[in-house]
């Protein structure tokens, strides 16, 4: 195993798991003691680095250490990053040359006839990210059966090289017709672009993304190719940093597909870092899982920027070939996450026809609410929260902050209350209730919408802000229970401590089902398999700790969509068992199935999984006496019950046992929970929240 490190006899040895942030960047230490440790700072978006190296410093002192012996008893070192995603929103990527082949110059600025929204003809597509005198074709032809039929033309490559350098590229990606049948030319062109381009990052879309379709294929290595100085470059620089300041073995990164990676086997391809922090709440699931007693689990992880919201279902969470960022597709696998503009951070206001508006925008870390007295002045869902009653005026999250209720008022009243003449009190609650809708909506984006009825899952609110909206969104879905992890607020740093190594694999391989040769297909997977042993050895994995699962993509014969049908480690292509768990996931999805239809392969995959050491907390503390409230507040629960008077408890006075009947607020490290009125939470054996909704509003 890679993080075998024997503990210092003055300290234990540390796991570490960093999350960057829109707003904070929160850090987890888990100790071989047993006891977990968490902080949290602002981040900072010019240099996500300077935030990783002030959470490190924040731990160091209040555990009476430096950060060098911290670093150095360190046998796990877990780091999740927005750097990619930034680079894309913010539109600061590499100038990208592009190698395509003859006929295929504009297929990238032509993208897919179809819209997001098919009413929506006027809002324009992001612009290209290579501009049309850097797209260069080249001659050569690969035919639909990956033979060549078209030598490829080395002499124009090599001029392309000069004249994208000249230009001032700085990554050339290369997209040749039918790549993914047979990679000789691209391969061919990274060696020629090497020896006449040294200096410049080349990469081919046979190693990001070995599909059929041209436009897919293309948009994603071309944005390999955009945020991989800037991404890579960040990521060395903080490796190198943490070395230096004496972390034994180099940082793992999270990947979009929920898995980690190394440093080095992320420089090929960062464009898999697009969804790094949000896709390791996989981990954080699977972690909380056993504790919450069942496999059936949505995740509403909440934080100052953002929604994400991620369904496991039996145990398991679909991984997808397809997302969008910034409005570029991409064809990486990365988790089902859906994702919706909605945070501590979420600026209200009221447009220009009179309506109350929540987000998109947030007020980030710098100014941030207007309660921080940072200099923000746009009322933010923080501000109404404290407005509310709901959070007490004086330090947050961690101490890191402090919330000013003056300030919080006043933006409420200038842009919200006096446009709309109602008090401001209302505007608050107009406030919530506008953002708790557009929650709901984002849940039941990726849960009814999907063929999965909520009701049979338990909603688990995360992040910073999730535990205050969770009973109220989990009511309006019909959810039997909301469970509330006591590190809430580190969702997703503490699923980093709780996550795998994993690389994703796949082969193109299209024949109907009943005419697979059984042999032809065990020797693709055996190929496959034998990539993922190596990637797994290449990160220190002994045979024993390397798990291999196949999959594979079907769909009926003149569909347009696949669907991925998870096959298990084992060999042998039972056609039977195949066609009966691709109808079952049909039926889920679609109410149907073809009983008579013919089922077309499409590809062939692979997951690769390095087994870390999984994490282990302490044994919760029983409870021996009756919680006592530490004070009594006014606060406004809900539309139907109005404002009440609410027992506040400190969380770190309730322990497994205990018993809470609401309404109440519990105060925790790093959030809040609300409990609506009849709501009943109770302290689990985990030391975790357990929320029994009453009556369901749905």
């Amino acid at each position: 195993m890679p993080v075998a490190n024997a503990p210092s006899p003055q300290f234990p040895t540390w796991y570490i798991g960093v999350d960057c942030g829109g707003t904070f960047t929160d850090l987890v230490l888990a100790g071989s003691d047993h006891q977990v440790h968490v902080f949290k700072v602002p981040s900072v978006p010019g240099d996500p680095a300077q935030g990783v190296l002030r959470v490190l410093d924040r731990a160091a002192e209040a555990l009476e250490t430096t950060v060098e012996a911290l670093l150095g008893n360190c046998a796990l070192f877990m780091h999740g990053s927005t750097v990619a995603t930034n680079t894309v929103l913010e539109g600061k990527g590499a100038r990208v040359g592009l190698l395509t082949s003859a006929g295929f110059r504009d297929s990238l600025q032509i993208r897919r006839g179809y819209r997001e929204n098919p009413f929506d003809h006027r809002t324009p597509f992001p612009p290209v990210l290579v501009p049309r005198h850097a797209r260069l074709p080249v001659g050569g032809r690969i035919d639909r059966d990956g033979h060549e039929i078209e030598p490829l033309d080395e002499a124009a490559v090599a001029e392309a090289a000069r004249t994208l350098a000249a230009a001032g590229v700085e990554a050339v990606a290369v997209c040749l017709f039918n790549s993914f049948l047979n990679p000789a030319h691209e391969r061919r062109a990274l060696e020629i672009l090497a020896a006449a381009w040294p200096e410049g990052p080349a990469f081919a879309s046979v190693d990001i993304a070995p599909i059929l379709g041209e436009y897919e294929r293309g948009s994603t290595v071309v944005m390999n190719a955009y945020v991989a100085p800037r991404t890579v470059g960040y990521i060395r620089r903080l490796d190198d940093r943490l070395r230096e300041l004496g972390l034994p073995r180099s940082m793992l990164l999270i990947q979009n597909n929920g898995g980690a990676v190394s440093v080095e086997q992320l420089a090929t391809k960062p464009a898999t870092l697009l969804l790094s922090g949000p896709a390791a709440g996989v981990g954080a699931l699977e972690f909380h899982r056993r504790a919450a007693g069942t496999d059936n689990l949505i995740s509403m992880e909440i934080g100052g920027t953002s929604c994400d919201v991620i369904l496991m279902s039996g145990g398991r969470v679909d991984v997808s070939d397809s997302i969008r960022v910034g409005g570029y597709d991409l064809s990486v696998p990365s988790v089902d996450i859906f994702t919706i503009g909605a945070g501590g951070g979420t600026i209200a206001g009221v447009d220009p026809a009179g309506l109350l508006f929540a987000g998109p925008a947030g007020a980030g870390a710098d100014p941030g609410p207007a309660a921080y007295g940072l200099g923000g002045t746009e009322p933010t869902v923080t501000d109404a929260q404290l407005v509310l009653g709901r959070l007490r005026p004086g330090p947050y999250a961690g101490g890191s902050v402090s919330l000013d209720l003056d300030l919080a008022r006043a933006a409420l009243e200038s842009r919200v209350a006096a446009p709309l003449g109602i008090p401001v009190e209302d505007a608050a609650a107009g406030v919530i209730r506008l953002v708790e809708q557009n929650l709901l909506q984002a849940v039941q984006e990726i849960s009814s919408e999907r063929g999965h009825d909520p009701r049979r899952f338990t909603l688990v609110a995360a992040g910073g802000a999730g535990p205050m909206h969770g009973a109220p969104v989990g009511r309006l879905l019909g959810c039997p229970r909301v469970y509330v992890p006591r590190l809430s607020g580190v969702f997703c740093a503490l699923g980093m401590l709780h996550t795998n190594v994993r690389h994703d694999f796949v082969r193109v391989h299209m024949q109907p089902l009943a005419e697979a040769d059984p042999a032809a297909v065990e020797a693709l997977y055996g190929e496959l398999e034998a990539e993922g042993r190596r990637a797994l050895a290449a990160g220190g994995f002994a045979a024993e700790d390397q798990v291999l699962l196949r999959e594979m993509d079907l769909r009926y014969v003149g569909q347009q969509y696949d669907l991925r049908v998870a096959l298990g480690s084992g060999g042998g292509l039972d056609g039977a068992a195949i066609r009966a768990a691709f109808e079952r996931e049909h039926d889920r999805l679609f109410g149907h199935t073809q009983p008579e239809g013919a089922i077309s392969i499409n590809k062939l995959r692979l997951v690769a999984v390095g087994a870390l050491r999984p994490l282990e907390l302490p044994p919760a503390a029983p409870a021996r006496a009756a919680p006592t409230p530490v004070d009594r507040r006014r606060v406004w629960l809900s539309e139907a019950d109005g404002w009440a008077d609410v027992d506040t408890y400190r969380g770190a006075d309730l322990r497994a046992g205990h018993t809470l009947a609401g309404p109440a607020l519990v105060e925790e490290q790093t959030t809040t929970v609300l409990v609506g009125p009849h709501d009943t939470l109770e302290v689990d054996s985990a030391n975790n929240f357990r929320i029994d909704l009453a009556a369901s509003g749905a």
